[in-house]
């Protein structure tokens, strides 16, 4: 005859979660904001630049690059020649900054509109990885670039620090 038991939790089981989660709510809490700013300027400032130095050939934006920008990118409301021009400038001189914590949150902002074109009109389907960037433009944006930047040296970012 086989015997049914029910399993029930231990008393105390739920504190002892409770404690554990409070416990690494506090090691997360231990991440100074400078080094989640600096790295949520550069890992997005890295994928842009990437995409720059696709774009070029030496000091010439390449006849691929306005081609796509006519035929598979096909942006409204701007011509796919100024297009292509102003991306490759910005995918430039935006991460470069960004990195360097110069103009942080305009180039952060810069770079999110950049994502949401790209994510409206240019590959719908990758919100995933779009998402990922914006959140991270997102924490620049809102919380500043840290102190581990040449706006903190140069006293230019006065906006909200860290929560």
């Amino acid at each position: 005859m086989s015997q049914v038991t029910e399993t029930t939790p231990r008393p105390g089981t739920a504190a002892r979660a409770r404690q554990l989660g409070r416990r690494l709510n506090t090691l997360g809490g231990l991440v100074p904001h400078d080094l989640i700013a600096l790295a949520a300027r550069v890992f997005p400032a890295m994928v842009f630049w990437q995409s720059a130095r696709t774009k070029v050939e030496g000091f010439s934006i390449k006849e691929q690059t306005f081609f796509l920008f006519e035929h598979v990118y096909a942006l409204p409301l701007i011509p796919p020649a100024w297009a292509a021009v102003l991306a490759t400038i910005a995918e430039h001189i935006l991460p470069v900054l960004l990195v360097l914590g110069l103009m942080s949150r305009l180039s952060a902002l810069g770079l999110l509109i950049m994502t949401a074109v790209i994510q409206i009109f240019v590959f719908p389907g990758a919100w995933v990885t779009h998402g990922l960037w914006a959140v991270a433009l997102l924490v620049v944006v809102a919380q500043g670039p840290g102190r581990l930047s040449l706006d903190h040296l140069f006293g230019l970012d006065r906006g909200r620090r860290q929560p």
